[in-house]
């Protein structure tokens, strides 16, 4: 289809009234402009809409006179698309399409999802994981409506509402030398090999930790595989930091692991839901941003252990 509903409105405005003056008055734009949408119309559907009389006006022809029945009735529909959406938008239901980032999904995804469509049974979610740098690029595509995050970079152009601050801590082995250990340091660990949560603006986050304190970690092994990571840890490879506390202090294999708090003042991680501001927010975005406000705090986050006090 090469016309557009603008050039259908011109010509209902046409055919009406029986005039270009009088169809460019009605729709507040010029004369070349109504004659020339006419043209183009009459080009695309390879037909003569209008009979030219000379100083007397339009004539709609056969072709004409089905077209705008047609054209008014496609209009309407159009029309009734606004209301609609506009009824959606006044409702909690249809679906929301939710990004996670891909180290919290599997912990805070299903009990929040599964809540939130148990209070609005009208409405369903479709999940996308991905890292921040993905995150973000759906957004911008209007693939999301909406995603669960972290204040990783947050660039400009988008909004993101806090929900909760996750404090770094060290995950060792429960056989680790350290492990006895309540509160460690970053010196004790420097020399102690690294195994580095290796996503985009993840990296660079833990790697800040370091640098702040002018420390430079003996990274032995990266991984983009939160899971993958834990397994090394919990198989004496060595340390990693996280920001993550699962509810089962175990390895994907069964052994167990044992975390330890980070001494010191570091900057958390903040949990929280980012927009991309030119998406207008729906009733049914306000509604999961207000469920998630009630929902998840400093003393309860959905599928993972709150940060100590």
């Amino acid at each position: 289809m090469r016309f557009t509903l603008r050039q259908l409105e011109y010509f209902i405005a046409a055919g009406e009234t029986g005039s270009i003056t009088l169809a460019s008055e009605r729709v507040h734009i010029s004369q070349p402009s109504v004659s020339t949408a006419i043209s183009s119309l009459e080009r695309e559907l390879r037909t003569q809409l209008f009979v030219r009389h000379h100083a007397q006006g339009l004539s709609l022809t056969p072709a004409g006179r089905v077209l705008l029945s047609e054209a008014k009735f496609l209009i309407q529909q159009a029309e009734d698309l606004y209301a609609v959406i506009s009824n959606l938008n006044e409702q909690v239901r249809g679906q929301l399409s939710l990004g996670c980032f891909v180290t919290i999904a599997p912990m805070v995804m299903p009990e929040l999802s599964h809540s939130f469509t148990t209070a609005f049974p009208a409405t369903r979610i479709r999940h996308q994981v991905g890292d921040q740098e993905q995150l973000l690029e759906s957004l911008r595509r209007a693939e999301i409506d909406m995603a669960l995050t972290y204040d990783l970079l947050v660039p400009q152009g988008f909004a993101f509402v806090p929900l909760a601050s996750l404090p770094p801590h060290v995950l060792v082995s429960e056989e680790h030398p350290l492990a006895g250990q309540a509160v460690i340091s970053l010196e004790t660990l420097v020399s102690e090999p690294f195994i580095l949560l290796d996503l985009p603006f993840s990296r660079e986050y833990f790697l800040s930790l370091f640098s702040k304190a002018q420390l430079e970690p003996f990274i032995s092994q990266r991984s983009a595989h939160q899971d993958v990571i834990r397994t090394m840890v919990a198989n004496g490879h060595g340390y990693t930091l996280a920001n993550v506390r699962p509810r089962l202090n175990a390895a994907m294999d069964g052994r167990g692991l044992k975390s330890l708090t980070l001494s010191g003042t570091h900057r958390p991680m903040v949990l929280g839901l980012l927009y991309y501001e030119q998406l207008r927010k729906s009733r049914l975005t306000e509604a999961f941003e207000s469920h998630c406000r009630s929902l998840v705090r400093e003393a309860y986050i959905p599928g993972m252990l709150a940060p100590p006090a």
